[in-house]
């Protein structure tokens, strides 16, 4: 079975963590949120592949640790989905150099807010021959007379898409024109 970590499973990429264990992953968690993780757990029929790592990114040794936990348990990582939050720069790094020496081939979709800069976040990742990187960029909705954030959902559909196309680079609704941004 392959193995799927998703970071921020539990919120806006709650979707991605269902769909991906409906496509017959085992799926690790990482998240903060106790009661989120549970509410998560109770909504999915595959629960005996889910793996919850309750942990908070910022805590490098926890997290390095709670990762390797889970490597060890179930073996290498496939697939890594990252929504990390820009405080704490040092997480996603960790993350793909824990997964990197027990994972040969894997891929990093890695989510990033609609001001990133995305050619230096590249740049910043240093992707390894052990995976294959994508950048996945949230913007906004522009309906009409106003504009609006994505909802979790259309996040969530937007990852998913990426995942199956794997573009480079995938956009999910618009970053253009900025001053139109919420």
């Amino acid at each position: 079975m392959k193995h799927a970590l998703v970071v921020g499973g539990t919120g806006m990429l709650s979707g991605v963590s269902l769909w991906l264990l409906e496509s017959g992953f085992h799926v690790s968690i990482i998240a903060r949120n106790a009661e989120r993780m549970e509410s998560l757990v109770e909504r999915s029929s595959f629960r005996e592949h889910i793996t919850p790592i309750l942990v908070d990114y910022r805590n490098d040794t926890e997290l390095k640790e709670k990762v390797n936990i889970a490597m060890n348990q179930l073996g290498n990582i496939d697939m890594v989905i990252a929504w990390i939050h820009s405080n704490s720069e040092r997480a996603l790094q960790l993350i793909t150099k824990e997964v990197s020496y027990q994972s040969t081939e894997w891929e990093l979709f890695h989510i990033l807010g609609s001001s990133s800069e995305l050619g230096e976040i590249k740049k910043e990742v240093h992707a390894a021959p052990s995976y294959s990187y994508y950048q996945i960029q949230l913007g906004y909705v522009d309906e009409e007379s106003n504009s609006r954030w994505l909802t979790n959902k259309e996040i969530s559909d937007g990852v998913i898409e990426a995942i199956i196309k794997k573009d480079s680079v995938h956009i999910i609704g618009q970053i253009e024109p900025w001053e139109k941004r919420p």
